[in-house]
């Protein structure tokens, strides 16, 4: 799997996580939710996301041999 496809499967996945977190523990939680997306609004204009820079360093490849 590319690493295109594993960023957004992780975002769903911490989305999802915070989400219920929120409902069963503490509405907190939301701020989680909201720095995800916060994130993901910035690296659609800056096209730089901390998760791509550490699954390359784990050895991940992008789509297109990047």
């Amino acid at each position: 799997m590319h690493i295109d496809r594993m960023i957004r499967g992780i975002a769903g996945a911490f989305v999802l996580l915070s989400v219920l977190l929120a409902v069963l523990v503490n509405s907190w939680w939301l701020a989680f939710t909201a720095f995800v997306g916060l994130n993901l609004l910035q690296s659609a204009f800056t096209d730089w996301c901390p998760m791509v820079w550490m699954l390359q360093r784990a050895g991940f490849k992008r789509a297109g041999g990047c």
